[in-house]
């Protein structure tokens, strides 16, 4: 009924959109573990389980909270509603400060205790993330 010709093009189409549908997949996916999603203190509070999952938590940085142990950093987040202990062991941003917005990436151990592999705080003191400032919002 069709020819070779009609029959090729039908199998370059069909080649082509499956390598691109194929590629897309590969990148989304990809993409998919790279993911980390931001959450408020008052979030972490109301999870149903804890995840082990990559998260990130931001709120401001509690007043009189930061504690340094030799090369450990303790802090509280707070979104003024609820809080979380934070323990971090790496370089401190030098905007880091008490009062001062900052997004930690990490892992939950518990409700209440956050051990942070990352702080986001490189930021002037007028900046505050717009998922920090949105939560804030809500509360």
């Amino acid at each position: 009924m069709y020819g070779n010709k009609v029959k090729l093009r039908f199998f370059f189409i069909f080649l082509v959109f499956l390598i691109l549908s194929l590629t897309a997949f590969l990148i989304l996916k990809s993409l998919e573990e790279n993911v980390v999603y931001f959450q408020s203190p008052t979030d972490v509070k109301s999870l149903a389980e804890i995840e082990k999952n990559k998260i990130r938590i931001g709120g401001m940085v509690k007043n009189n909270s930061i504690f340094i142990e030799e090369k450990e950093l303790k802090f509280i987040v707070t979104d003024f509603e609820n809080e979380i202990n934070v323990i971090y062991t790496g370089v401190i941003p030098n905007l880091f400060s008490e009062g001062k917005g900052v997004v930690a990436e990490g892992f939950l151990k518990d409700r209440s205790l956050f051990l942070a592999t990352k702080i986001l705080a490189k930021h002037d003191e007028n900046y505050m993330p717009p998922e920090v400032k949105a939560a804030l919002k809500e509360k």
